[in-house]
């Protein structure tokens, strides 16, 4: 699949906005055999009557987001993640390859890259990025964003400060709780309250609130919450779920229940 096809068929409401500004730009140098318009990223394989929201107007109902949405949020936000501390670390960069060959093959990972390579040199404006992710993207969605920014980080081995403010930041421009955040964050450190913070309970939970929090983080880490992206993202929500397995299992040695 060519390049202009592969955007075509994959993104559906980020076209508008500002991340559709972004994607335009970057475009500019990618995109192969445009001159005619018959391979135009924005007449090829995608539907011409899908609807392309903006971050401007907050929906009824938001439009469900494609793996193509989450593919091109994900890869703005990861370009800002990387820039954080100043530079670009070559094993944040094989990280996020990593992932997205892991989750898309090879093929699909080196088009998203022809796009990250051009997205990462530009200037991008958190605030309204993250406005157009938050009105057009399911909880569940931004949730699993926020688990890979962290894992970018994590990438090279240590989360710098600079990387947790910007972080921090996205997660509030994205609309998520900071015990959501709390709770993604504790899963990338290792201290003898993170089984705490991963199931968002205080430190003196009785056995019964222990029980009842996992339930209900079971419950909001479920991979089907993400079925809706394809099998490649449910593979990744997978890990958070298994990361609320761990912490429970942990605090029931803890506690002997």
């Amino acid at each position: 699949m060519s390049f202009s096809k592969w955007i075509g068929a994959s993104i559906g409401w980020s076209f508008g906005g500002p991340i559709g500004a972004i994607i335009g730009l970057a475009l500019g140098s990618v995109v192969d055999a445009m001159a005619d318009g018959k391979n135009s990223p924005f007449l090829g394989e995608g539907n011409s009557t899908r609807r392309r929201g903006t971050y401007r107007a907050q929906p009824r109902q938001r439009p469900q987001t494609q793996s193509g949405d989450f593919e091109v949020s994900l890869l703005i936000l990861a370009s800002v993640i990387i820039k954080a501390d100043g530079k670009q670390n070559q094993s944040e960069l094989d990280y996020v390859r990593r992932q997205f060959v892991n989750m898309y093959g090879k093929e699909r990972a080196n088009h998203a890259f022809k796009l990250f390579k051009n997205i990462s040199k530009q200037n991008i404006s958190v605030r309204p990025v993250c406005l157009q992710i938050r009105h057009m993207m399911d909880h569940p969605s931004r949730l699993q964003l926020l688990h890979f920014l962290f894992g970018i980080a994590k990438s090279d081995g240590v989360v710098t400060e600079d990387e947790v403010k910007q972080i921090y930041t996205i997660a509030g421009y994205l609309g998520i709780s900071s015990k959501d955040y709390e709770s993604i964050k504790a899963m990338f450190y290792d201290s003898s309250d993170n089984a705490y913070k991963v199931l968002e309970i205080d430190k003196n939970a009785t056995v019964d609130e222990i029980k009842k929090a996992y339930r209900r983080m079971a419950k909001k880490y479920h991979p089907d919450k993400v079925i809706h992206l394809g099998k490649e993202h449910r593979e990744g929500a997978k890990e958070k779920f298994r990361q609320v397995q761990a912490a429970y299992e942990h605090l029931q040695k803890e506690h002997r229940f």
